[in-house]
């Protein structure tokens, strides 16, 4: 058993907002397992789904780019670690110079832009390390999307200032009009935030687990057992309309589903990055800090 200290049962109040006893409760009775510990939430209707990975938490900006063509297109989360520098001008001029490296190279992983030449002969790992003695903070390129589309094209989108960014991959022709309209289904997966393309890209776990969740709900209702499985395919209907792009609908125009907006052209694939996804930041207590300062 996992041991169930306060840090854990905090971060499971900020991932489900359920109150402190019912989280300590959870970890308990799943061993300290906090996914388990989740589902026990959700199960017993104290919390609302939730996205794994935790806080949103890391600065830094997403930057974004597409080929003249259209035929390429990057995102690249470059991290800080204060908002105040992610909106330094040299730190934002340095992270536009990476999309053009990427696009230039063609470049596919994080490590392969590391090691690509920035300028006057250094790598980007070297110039990195540059700005952060010249800035005093700590500075990475966390992630890269790289996506080439041969028989279509790729139209990008950013949102909040570079907080968020995405990539939609269309088959079909380029012309304006077709641009305008992949960038309006990109401000959607913005938006809306969809796991999947489509149910074929649904994975039997995560249907089974939000099954298993939906099914101890309702037994937790008193419904009858030929009533629940009824209501099961209701509810998966409606998850898959949830979480699929292609069936959600459309953030614009609620009497279209996006693969109705998108009409004759035909959504490949998306990609989106927001800031700090996934990482979970250090609090600082300022008082706290002050205090031992004085002390110091």
């Amino acid at each position: 058993m996992a041991e169930i200290t306060a840090s854990v049962v905090k971060e499971l109040r900020e991932r489900t907002g359920a109150g402190m006893m019912d989280c300590k409760k959870a970890l308990q009775e799943c061993n300290g397992d906090m996914e388990k510990a989740i589902d026990y939430l959700r199960e017993k209707g104290i919390a609302k789904a939730v996205k794994k990975g935790g806080r949103v938490a890391a600065e830094g900006l997403i930057f974004d780019g597409v080929s003249v063509d259209n035929k390429k297109a990057v995102l690249i989360e470059f991290n800080s670690e204060t908002d105040f520098v992610a909106k330094n001008e040299e730190f934002v001029n340095f992270g536009k110079k990476l999309v053009e490296i990427t696009l230039k190279n063609d470049i596919r992983t994080v490590e392969d832009l590391n090691k690509a030449e920035f300028e006057n002969g250094k790598t980007v790992e070297e110039a990195v390390t540059d700005l952060v003695a010249k800035i005093g903070e700590n500075m990475h390129v966390r992630r890269l999307h790289s996506i080439t589309a041969p028989a279509g094209f790729i139209a990008t989108y950013s949102h909040l200032g570079g907080k968020l960014g995405v990539t939609v991959e269309m088959a079909g022709e380029p012309t304006p009009e077709n641009i305008t309209k992949t960038r309006d289904i990109a401000m959607h997966v913005a938006a809306m935030d969809p796991k999947y393309l489509n149910q074929d890209e649904v994975t039997t776990d995560d249907l089974e687990r939000e099954k298993e969740i939906a099914k101890k709900q309702l037994e937790a209702e008193g419904k009858p057992a030929q009533i629940i499985e009824k209501i099961l395919i209701g509810k998966m209907n409606k998850y898959y309309e949830e979480n699929c792009l292609l069936q959600q609908e459309f953030v614009k125009d609620k009497d279209f589903t996006v693969e109705k907006y998108a009409g004759d052209l035909k959504i490949q694939s998306f990609a989106r990055f927001k800031v700090g996804d996934g990482i979970e930041k250090k609090e600082e207590d300022f008082a706290a800090e002050v205090a031992a300062q004085i002390k110091g």
